[in-house]
């Protein structure tokens, strides 16, 4: 079901000309209002007051001089998160973190093929590993800019970065020279892109304000205005295990996403995707690695396929790449059976920093090959079914939970992962289990799991009593920008 949502009133308000002249004929130039200070913005979000544009400009000017202290910057972001903002508010707030640093230019000749897309996080979630090659593979430049982990979920910055010699920070000039040689990039905010969304992402994951619509709004949109984009898809997921669990709160939030895109000459689609099972079999750092190389194989798991393929798919449909989603997936589905998306990420690997050799090993080596070159766990110890049944869902959030406590997240900003700490589901929802099955590995690298992280992952395998069934594909809805039509 393809939604078109209408973006809403997004014209600034006029100026009269009138308004810019010194008081008429002979009076005197009003005085400009004083900035507010820092203090007294937080107040005015704090009572549910309206942001001006200034406002939203001098607050990020302060979080960029360093002017704004730690404190003050969580306070905002507290604000916010409890008082919300209106459209034009969030417009301002995503221009102002988009404007923060350089601006990306790109030849004129690559404006059709510069495509991208970003989800809001999810366990298990190695789409975009997968998907930026497989888009290159097929024709696109894709300079993608990426975050790291927040709350419970896995950054996809902190997956490359588990491979040994990948550089997540690179040049304008670097991405240019990966888009023209590789096809995609995956880099992360540096003081020169978008500096103001790198300080708010790491402030948000440690004050409890990940889950803010605007912010997500902003982070989102304002390192894909700074691409120059010509099309965007926002993976928008929703259940037990995503910031916003009901498929209406994440509707609200794709609606949002959309719209403001249209705000900014950005064409946006947003896919609803359910997150109360993990993404596919695997998660954590590097296991997620193994099982994005796995997908560019043309194998793993059906549900990771899927929702690269459908996303992929869009993406080409909403840039005019394809005469319709179908055709779309075939496309990006054909890039993983015949290993061009391999070959692409590959060359992304040595081109950012990777050595060649490890590169090619990782890309052309069997599973048990490529762990071997990659950083493992120091032990693993697997869990057994307490019953006999069908594995109704593996609860993510509690799983996730877990591997947080095992060293696979972060507790503050810049504390170190464990990047081979991770846990491989070894049944698959709507499989028939025996009791005393193995249905878990866990990677870790404490000695053991203790009693409350065990009773934890065990409850959450579900079982039920009803016969095997195949798992739905976990792509709900899109919603296209108002001027889409069904197709």
């Amino acid at each position: 079901m393809w939604t078109p949502v209408t973006s809403g009133s997004l014209t600034p308000t006029p100026v009269v000309p009138g308004d810019l002249l010194w008081g008429g004929p002979r009076g005197p130039p009003d005085t400009p209002p004083k900035p507010k200070q820092l203090p007294e913005l937080i107040r005015l979000k704090r009572d549910g007051g309206r942001l001006s544009e200034g406002d939203i400009r001098g607050f990020v000017r302060a979080v960029v001089d360093g002017s704004a202290q730690g404190v003050q910057i969580g306070a905002m972001l507290m604000a916010i998160r409890l008082r919300g903002m209106d459209l034009e508010e969030t417009v301002a707030l995503t221009q102002a973190l988009a404007k923060s640093g350089e601006q990306l230019e790109w030849p004129e000749a690559w404006h059709q093929q510069l495509v991208d897309k970003h989800s809001t996080g999810g366990v298990g979630d190695k789409v975009s590993l997968v998907l930026a090659p497989a888009l290159a593979a097929c024709g696109c430049k894709v300079p993608m800019i990426s975050g790291r982990g927040l709350g419970h979920t896995g950054g996809t910055l902190d997956k490359l970065e588990s491979i040994p010699g990948f550089t997540v920070i690179q040049s304008p000039e670097q991405m240019e020279d990966l888009l023209e040689r590789v096809g995609c990039c995956i880099v992360g905010q540096s003081k020169k892109l978008v500096p103001a969304d790198g300080i708010l992402y790491e402030a948000r994951d440690v004050t409890g304000t990940v889950d803010s619509l605007p912010l997500i709004t902003a982070s989102i949109l304002s390192k894909k205005v700074v691409e120059s984009l010509s099309a965007l898809v926002v993976d928008v997921k929703f259940g037990a295990a995503a910031f916003f669990p009901s498929q209406a709160e994440a509707r609200e939030l794709a609606g949002t996403l959309v719209g403001v895109g249209a705000g900014l000459g950005l064409r946006v689609a947003a896919a609803l995707t359910a997150m109360d099972n993990p993404l596919g079999r695997n998660v954590g750092h590097t296991l997620e690695v193994e099982e994005a190389l796995l997908c560019m194989d043309g194998a793993g798991p059906p549900d990771l396929r899927d929702l690269v393929t459908k996303l992929g798919g869009a993406l080409l449909w909403l840039n005019g790449q394809a005469e319709a989603l179908a055709e779309g997936a075939t496309k990006v589905a054909a890039t993983l059976d015949d290993g061009s998306a391999r070959d692409r990420f590959e060359r992304m690997l040595a081109t950012q920093g990777v050595d060649p050799c490890l590169a090619k090993g990782l890309c052309s080596g069997t599973p048990a090959q490529r762990r071997q070159l990659l950083p493992s766990a120091r032990e693993q110890e697997e869990l057994l079914a307490p019953a006999d049944g069908t594995v109704e869902l593996v609860r993510a959030l509690p799983l996730a939970r877990v591997l947080h406590e095992l060293g696979a997240g972060r507790s503050y900003a810049g504390e170190l992962l464990r990047p081979g700490v991770g846990a491989e589901l070894l049944v698959g929802v709507g499989q028939r289990l025996q009791r005393g099955t193995p249905w878990l590995r866990v990677h870790l690298d404490a000695p053991a799991l203790s009693g409350p992280q065990r009773r934890a992952l065990q409850g959450a395998l579900v079982l039920s009593d009803r016969a095997p069934f195949a798992l739905p594909s976990p792509f709900v809805e899109l919603i296209l920008p108002p001027t889409d039509t069904q197709q």
